[in-house]
């Protein structure tokens, strides 16, 4: 195969308002990508909106569109909204995601619930309705977290509700694999964003920090010329997650 290029593809990202999934959208505009920008609630509208703007302002195409990714019916709404908009949808990357940071002897019932809900459950059919939606050929993207390979404690939900996702990009790697669709996962180091400070206390950040062997937190910038990699010429990677954190843990 030769080399794949961005220019008039669909690419719809959950989460693509803010953060890595707002750089996602614009970096894949740049290229010539039609964006879906997905966005949860009413508080990340406006970052949303921003988004669309700078793409559209470029010279590109996008929208937005609001929902609840837990509800399975609202993940096959967003695909049909981006078939019914640009005719197709040839590119899918969620990452979307809660953290917790707690004490597991602390965590609630209805804590657990929610982590597993936007983690585990909300990818899950992410995944399975991209399966049904994206072309021949097409890619499947996963943020995940480079938790994934620590030893340590208090992430239990967070991690742990992550944690089956490698699992089903397996699955799906090898159950879509028939139709050239790659299915793959990218688990960033703690990155420097209010996602990660909203609940780290300064000796946290500052372990976090000195931790990786290239030094520093991940920065999204660094994560996006991966992600986009995965999505064009690295389609050859399929059904792995690859831990991109500057050496900040490893499996």
């Amino acid at each position: 195969m030769g080399k794949i290029e961005l220019n008039n593809k669909v690419v719809v990202v959950a989460g693509g308002a803010k953060n890595l999934g707002g750089l996602i959208s614009r970096e894949m505009a740049k290229e010539g990508a039609k964006i879906v920008v997905h966005y949860h609630s009413n508080k990340s509208k406006s970052d949303a909106e921003n988004t669309v703007k700078d793409i559209v302002d470029n010279g590109g195409e996008a929208f937005s569109i609001q929902s609840d990714l837990t509800k399975v019916e609202n993940v096959k709404q967003l695909f049909k909204a981006a078939k019914d908009k640009y005719g197709g949808v040839d590119v899918a990357v969620n990452t979307a995601g809660m953290v917790l940071k707690k004490p597991f002897v602390d965590t609630t019932e209805s804590e657990y619930d929610t982590m597993f809900d936007v983690n585990s459950k909300a990818a899950y059919f992410f995944i399975q309705e991209a399966g049904k939606s994206v072309e021949d050929n097409g890619k499947i993207i996963t943020i995940l977290t480079s938790l994934l390979g620590a030893y340590t404690g208090l992430y239990s939900t967070y991690a742990g509700a992550k944690a089956p996702v490698e699992h089903f990009t397996r699955a799906a790697s090898k159950e879509f694999g028939g139709r050239g669709i790659s299915v793959s996962a990218v688990a960033p180091g703690p990155m420097d964003t209010p996602f990660f400070y909203g609940q780290e206390g300064e000796d946290a950040v500052a372990y976090h920090k000195s931790a990786s062997a290239l030094g520093g937190l991940t920065q999204i910038e660094d994560i996006v010329p991966i992600v986009t990699f995965l999505a064009t010429d690295g389609w050859w990677i399929t059904g792995q997650t690859i831990l991109a954190n500057g050496g900040y843990t490893t499996k």
